[in-house]
């Protein structure tokens, strides 16, 4: 009887296979669009992405424009050869510590900024007004940062600047805003604000709505104000949403885009304007040295992600969710 009882649970799991094969057929029948509208940007991660990732080996190796990568001939010191060059450099090192110092800088004055004004912008009454105040901050997202160099260069000017011509008249001084070290740093923190504020805040205040309504009449009841709810409800809500943002701005806390640096700096200010982008445009692009302009973004790109592993890990410490 046990093996007769065995037969028929084995028939029976031989029967129920070609069911889950036929269903999973018939979903992919189903869904096959949307894995075609996928298939486009695998396609494009593969292409670009992927497939142009063993360039790496150009930071090992002695770099040769006649040669392809596995021809070129290793570099000394075990292919670290380029890796001794970038820390022995002093323009790298200058970069570096630049480029810490400003995205430090960078995520300790913009991080909370939007945080504040989604706060604020959530407590306004008048819906019309919060609208037109919203797309007025966002609208700086737009622009590029050669327009807005450009802008800051008239606004800023020592002689001729809006800034400079109402700080005389107030009787407080002309300020060379992009030629002293120490306001460049200032003006340079200030326009990067001002330019990703209201597109950062788009997204807290589209987490802000995801909060349940009743949490904030159940503290009305009790006699919470706007500040207590803020603080009690708001916050805790887009905490998650904080905790991502956060994780993600570590991961680029050795990053550094060109563009901002390069359009506002000069050569009074390269001591703190020069980062590692721009050393690696002067070195790989002008200078054409590419396994050493190579092996300092092989650098920049594993720091980087060893900060992101490393926020990640602390913020499921301290019981979030993390990015994975």
């Amino acid at each position: 009887m046990e093996s007769k009882g065995d037969t028929t649970v084995k028939t029976v799991s031989l029967q129920s296979s070609p069911g889950r094969g036929y269903k999973a057929l018939a979903y992919f029948k189903r869904y096959w669009t949307l894995y075609l509208l996928l298939l486009l940007p695998m396609t494009y991660f593969i292409i670009f992405k992927y497939i142009p990732m063993h360039y790496i080996l150009i930071a090992f190796k002695k770099y040769s424009i006649v040669q392809s990568v596995w021809e070129m001939p290793w570099a000394a010191n075990n292919g670290f050869e380029y890796f001794i060059k970038a820390f022995s450099n002093k323009d790298f090192l200058n970069a570096l510590r630049n480029t810490i110092m400003l995205n430090f800088l960078d995520l300790l004055c913009g991080f909370p900024a939007p945080i504040i004004l989604a706060l604020l912008l959530n407590e306004l009454p008048f819906p019309r007004y919060k609208r037109v105040t919203q797309t007025i901050a966002y609208m700086p997202h737009f622009l590029s940062w050669i327009i807005i160099a450009g802008m800051a260069k008239q606004l800023f000017a020592p002689s001729t600047g809006l800034v400079n011509n109402a700080l005389d008249a107030l009787g407080l001084g002309r300020v060379e805003f992009l030629n002293d070290p120490t306001y460049w740093v200032i003006t340079y923190i200030f326009l990067g604000i001002w330019q990703s504020v209201g597109w950062n805040t788009i997204i807290y205040l589209a987490a802000i709505t995801a909060i349940n309504p009743e949490l904030y009449e159940a503290a009305e009841m009790d006699g919470a104000g706007r500040f207590r709810k803020m603080w009690h409800i708001t916050l805790p809500g887009i905490r998650p949403t904080i905790v991502t943002l956060l994780i993600l701005s570590l991961g680029r806390i050795l990053g550094s885009e060109f563009d901002r640096p390069y359009a506002l700096s000069n050569h009074m200010v390269n001591n703190v304007s020069n980062v590692i982008s721009i050393f690696v445009y002067k070195y790989g692009i002008q200078g054409l040295q590419f396994s050493l302009a190579t092996a300092v973004g092989l650098f920049q790109s594993v720091v980087c992600v060893i900060f992101l592993f490393a926020a990640n890990a602390l913020a499921k410490k301290f019981g979030e969710r993390g990015v994975w």
